[in-house]
């Protein structure tokens, strides 16, 4: 059965059809047709429909679906035939044959095609070179074979008109070897084949006097239309390649050009008559002949016009009518394609054949047959070629029942099973109406051949009528001479299988003799181009020399008919029947009566019936229980029962199916295709519910794998942060462990790089360390020492990276002004004495700072003056008077201080009421000093002493008040200014300081 492929394409499978009849068949072959499924199997017969369209399913990913995989695992293709043809081969060491048949231009050229394509890519996976040139040489000698042997006809634009079998050797590994071409051709000159040297390039035309217009030569113009097969460019040198690769040299391809070339200049020779003399008309057209032919003019025209006979010892030359002249031209354009053919196919055979193979040394020798021949024809006008391929298709018929009945009662007898009985349309009767000696119609028609006198197409009929008058299957227009579809002395007709046929005797008897004078024989022997000398061996027979009658083209037929169905029933046989779906070549339209005329004569009813009369579906136990063991709790998952069988017989019984089933030695066998689907619906619920299953079971496997990754990770990482922290920490002790007793307290000690996890506790111990270490410093220190020091790091907390020389390198003084060594020493007694008495008078505890400084009065006018500050007031003095204090300010009453960011030592003191002090620090000893980093820090020390705040603003300009006014100062860098100094601005003051 073919699975994988969803009902709504129809049933992949015809011996599954509820009802077998014509109806339904047709019904399902059209469903299937027009969803786009053109396979369809019955059993393992493929039933191919010609698509008409190109379509995307022979790629190689489609070959990778069906390589090594059973019949009904895929959807139906050829491939699938294809593949079950080559395994049967391989595995089992039997030859093998794939039958492709049906009518013409039903698609079986293109199927053999397609088979042969497969096979070629399914071998040799190491690419070797040899077997790579056999599989090229099969290819391509198909090429070669369908330019030569197919035509245009009514039906079909490349019409096979040759029958083809060919044989592809393979060796024990299974990969091709070589090969063998049977043929079988019927139309000794067609038109197609001659029309595709017209594609030829210009100086090859040219070489051979051929003219590019086909309306020109009277062989391939038929009643005004053009027959045309390899029509242009691309198919020409296709074709011209395809022999090259083959191995055609040069001289052989040039003479098949010639031999063509001549036929077609044959066709255009016309005969007249002067008195008594036949001669010929166009005499230009023999020299082109002989030149072509490689022999001379004279011995050209005297072949054409007379006949050479021997009469005892002596030698005459006959002179030919018109009529006979006529016909011995077209019977030497026929006999030379025809030997051309047929040299064309023993060339290929002598390179592709097996050679040098040992079957003691190399193993044994199989076989894969093709078969490609042409289908049942039934013309408006069917003569003798209709006649012998309908004759083929009822050979072959028969053996395709014969084969089939007899595959189906060997296996039922291997499985033992009971056979019956199977009624079936027997054709032996029809076969036997052709073929049989002295009464069948070949016989007839070679008795009367064989007579002497005048012999006519009528006679023969007359002979027919005589012999065949109570045949059932036989009938003329004098046997019933009421039956106006039939002329008198004309038509007969036969009852064949696939349907009546009427056939016109004219034509026959010539077709049958086919004689060609041995005038031409010796005049092609004679010929100087050793290639077509080769092809006529029997012209060096003498002309008195006495040769026996050569056999009938019917005999020949016959024999070669005879030989390839024995050839065929000794090989395990497969099956591909092609289909038309309508006349012109539609992919969308399928022609109900067309098709139903096809399928009733290819038999393929009656092949669903042997099919289906016993069991519609077998198969092996294990491949049984693989597809259904999940329907039954005792065979899934597994079954644990003595065997396959027994489990297969427990599954069937608990779904009810026992009395439908009947169990073979190695498979099962179900009587009607209701049982199966009805196995098929459950499998499909119960796989959707596994699927279900499996799914929840894979996603928690999945989930359980993803939390114990997780978690293995997460332990892992634990210990690596364990392992990481640890090592930090031990190296830090290490590092760090004596730095109590080094001199720089470990400042020099680099520390490790800790862990990301690590970061903020370094931060944190680095922190820890710089306490400690500070500790360590200051606990060593004077009380003033460490006063200091907290100023410092108040200056440095305030002004760090806001100011760039803050003083921190220098020990801070504070009350520069009683120090004899700087900035007054001259006046440092006078500021001692008034600090002192400021000391008894305001009770305050020591001085934070004094200095020089330049300042703006309240007349805004810059003067020089003192300032000290305390702990409890800013004071500040006038130095030109001794030091006398001129204001006080209270210290709680200050509020901030604001600094600029450059080099300049503006200071300005913002206090509660608004009056804020604005000066320049000056007089420093050395004068490049600055004071401001130290009054900041001392003035925050303090401050926080007291638990008080005070704001220190760093910018440029400073927004001050000044007696309640709003105003701004600004630094300004002059270069010829010498002394910072202060000037009234329209918004507030300008501090001048120097340029350099």
């Amino acid at each position: 059965m073919a699975e994988h492929e969803s009902l709504e394409f129809g049933k992949a499978d015809f011996v599954l059809l509820d009802n077998v009849s014509l109806e339904e068949f047709m019904a399902n072959l059209k469903h299937r047709f027009e969803k786009g499924r053109i396979y369809t199997y019955i059993g393992e017969v493929v039933v191919s429909v010609n698509p008409y369209r190109a379509m995307n399913i022979y790629g190689r990913d489609t070959i990778e679906q069906y390589k090594g995989r059973e019949l009904y695992e895929r959807p139906p293709h050829l491939f699938a035939i294809a593949d079950a043809a080559y395994k049967a081969m391989k595995r089992r060491n039997k030859d093998t044959c794939i039958v492709i048949s049906g009518e013409s231009g039903a698609g079986k050229t293109e199927a053999s095609k397609y088979i042969m394509q497969y096979i070629a890519a399914i071998t040799n996976p190491n690419q070797r070179a040899e077997v790579e040139r056999v599989k090229n040489m099969l290819l391509k000698s198909n090429c070669v074979l369908e330019a030569f042997g197919n035509a245009k006809t009514n039906r079909n634009d490349n019409s096979s008109r040759f029958g083809k079998y060919m044989d592809i050797n393979f060796d024990f590994k299974g990969d091709p070897i070589g090969g063998h071409i049977n043929n079988y051709l019927l139309e000794k000159v067609g038109g197609a084949q001659l029309m595709g040297i017209l594609g030829g390039p210009e100086s090859l035309l040219r070489s051979l006097h051929i003219q590019k217009d086909p309306t020109v030569y009277n062989y391939i113009k038929v009643g005004g239309h053009i027959k045309s097969c390899i029509n242009d460019g691309a198919d020409f040198k296709a074709v011209a390649d395809a022999m090259k690769v083959i191995g055609f040299t040069g001289d052989e391809i040039q003479t098949v050009y010639k031999i063509l070339a001549t036929i077609l200049h044959l066709g255009n020779l016309t005969f007249g008559v002067d008195g008594d003399i036949t001669l010929i008309e166009n005499s230009k057209v023999v020299s082109v002949i002989g030149d072509l032919l490689s022999t001379k003019e004279d011995n050209v025209e005297k072949a054409l016009l007379y006949r050479t006979v021997a009469t005892g010892r002596d030698v005459i030359d006959k002179q030919h009518t018109v009529q006979e002249a006529s016909y011995g031209r077209d019977a030497l354009a026929k006999a030379m394609y025809e030997r051309l053919f047929c040299w064309i196919v023993g060339r290929i055979n002598d390179i592709i054949e097996v050679k040098n193979y040992d079957a003691r040394v190399h193993g044994k020798n199989t076989v894969i047959g093709v078969l490609d021949i042409y289908g049942f024809e039934i013309f408006q006008n069917n003569s003798f070629e209709q006649f012998c391929i309908n004759y083929c298709n009822e050979k072959l018929q028969q053996l395709f029942i014969q084969l089939v009945l007899k595959q189906e009662q060997e296996e039922y007898q291997r499985e033992g099973i009971p056979w019956k009985h199977i009624d079936y349309f027997n054709n032996q009767i029809i076969v036997d109406l052709v073929e049989q000696q002295h009464k069948g119609i070949f016989s007839v028609l070679d008795e009367a051949c064989m007579n002497v006198g005048k012999v006519t197409d009528e006679v023969f009929l007359q002979g027919l009528n005589g012999k065949l008058a109570k045949h059932a299957h036989y009938t003329s227009r004098k046997l019933s001479p009421t039956d106006k579809s039939l002329e008198f002395d004309r038509d007969f007709r036969i009852k064949h299988y696939a349907g009546d046929v009427v056939y016109s005797v004219v034509g026959f008897i010539d077709k049958n003799k086919d004689t060609l004078f041995q005038d031409f024989k010796r005049l092609l022997y004679n010929s100087s181009n050793p290639v077509l000398k080769g092809m006529w061996p029997e012209g060096k027979l003498s002309i008195t020399e006495v040769t026996k009658r050569p056999l009938t083209a019917a005999t020949l037929f016959k024999n070669s008919m005879i030989s390839l169905v024995e050839n065929l029933a000794c090989k395990e046989p497969y099956y591909v029947r092609c289909i038309k779906p309508n006349d012109v070549k539609s992919p969308l339209l399928f022609e109900q009566e067309r098709c139903r005329h096809q399928v009733e004569y290819l038999g393929l009813l009656e092949n669903v019936r042997v099919r289906r009369a016993g069991f519609a579906y077998r198969q092996t136990y294990p491949r049984f229980l693989q597809r259904y063991k999940m329907i039954s709790e005792f065979t899934w998952p597994n079954h644990d029962l003595p065997s396959d069988k027994d489990a297969v017989r427990r599954l069937l019984q608990g779904c009810g199916f026992d009395h439908d089933v009947a169990y073979g030695k190695t498979k099962v066998f179900i009587r009607t295709p209701r049982t199966l689907f009805s196995l098929e619906e459950q499998r499909a619920e119960m796989v959707q519910r596994i699927v279900l299953f499996l799914q929840k079971v894979w996603r928690g496997t999945i989930a359980r794998m993803r939390y114990r990754r997780m978690r293995a990770a997460l332990v892992i990482l634990r210990a690596y942060r364990r392992y990481k922290v640890k090592s930090y920490i031990r190296e830090v002790n290490r590092r760090f462990k004596n730095v109590g007793s080094m001199k720089d307290y470990g400042r020099h000690v680099k520390w490790p790089t800790p862990p990301k996890v690590l970061r903020k506790f370094e931060e944190a111990l680095r922190s820890i360390y710089n306490r400690w270490w500070a500790w360590t410093l200051i606990k060593g220190l004077s009380p003033e020492e460490a006063l200091q020091v907290r100023a410092k790091v108040a200056s440095l907390e305030a002004l760090k990276g806001q100011r760039a020389d803050l003083g921190l390198q220098r020990a801070w003084e504070g009350n520069y002004l009683v120090s004899s060594k700087r900035d007054s020493p001259e006046t440092a007694s006078s500021f001692t004495l008034v600090s002192s008495e400021l000391q008894r008078k305001d009770k305050f505890m020591r001085v934070l700072f004094s200095c020089n400084v330049r300042k703006i009065n309240r007349f805004h006018k810059a003067e020089d003056r003192a300032v000290l500050i305390t702990d409890r007031h800013l004071y500040k003095m006038d130095p030109l008077k001794q030091y006398k204090p001129m204001k006080s300010i209270p210290l709680y009453n200050v509020t901030g201080v604001s600094v600029s960011p450059g080099k300049d030592q503006l200071v300005v003191f913002h206090t509660k009421d608004s009056r804020d002090l604005v000066v320049c620090l000056q007089g420093m000893v050395p004068s490049t000093e600055s004071r401001i980093g130290e009054l900041v820090g001392t003035l925050l020390s303090h401050f926080k002493s007291e638990k008080r705040k005070l704001q220190v603003n760093i910018s440029s300009p400073i927004q001050c008040s000044m007696n309640g006014r709003k105003c701004t100062v600004i630094v300004e860098a002059k270069i010829n200014q010498s002394q910072p100094d202060f000037t009234k601005s329209r918004s507030g003051y300008i501090l001048a300081v120097p340029g350099n």
